[in-house]
């Protein structure tokens, strides 16, 4: 069963974000890979960074992965460290898991998926460009009882506040 489309931002989204959060005039728009799962057992998508980056102990950074995704109503996509680089470099999520609701997609940012991470370990942290550096899982939730919500997503992240 299908249930989620992987895409690419716009070029303008791209730039846009790349700068503000990377403070970058280098544009990557078309080395972004759509994540993939790596064996036909994976669970996991694999996010490539599309940017090369370099992180100090205890530095951390916002990469704009410069995708998007389509996720069916009752579907959530989670994002987490790759184990690979948990272990050698104690890489974390800002936090801790990211969440990508179905009604991201049609945010003001075109739903643009920006992983947030951190060097907590003790030695200096390198993402290649086209480097996979975390994973997303697709995970069916269900609803408590509660009244009809009706407010509708606009912002990335920290927009439901």
């Amino acid at each position: 069963m299908k249930i989620a489309k992987f895409e690419k931002v716009s070029p303008s989204q791209f730039s846009k974000d790349l700068k503000e959060l990377c403070a970058t005039d280098d544009y990557y728009y078309d080395t972004i890979n759509l994540p993939v799962r790596a064996t036909k057992g994976s669970a996991g998508y694999d996010f490539f960074s599309p940017i090369d980056v370099s992180l100090s102990p205890g530095d951390s950074i916002r990469i704009p992965t410069g995708i998007r995704c389509r996720i069916e109503n009752g579907y959530v996509l989670q994002i987490y460290p790759r184990s690979s680089f948990g272990f050698k470099y104690q890489m974390m999520l800002m936090n801790t898991v990211g969440i990508i609701d179905s009604d991201y997609y049609d945010a003001d940012n075109e739903g643009h998926i920006i992983i947030a991470v951190s060097n907590q370990g003790k030695k200096e942290m390198s993402i290649k460009a086209g480097e996979r550096f975390a994973q997303g899982l697709f995970v069916r939730y269900y609803l408590a009882q509660e009244e009809e919500v009706e407010t509708d997503r606009h912002g990335g992240f920290g927009s439901t506040d």
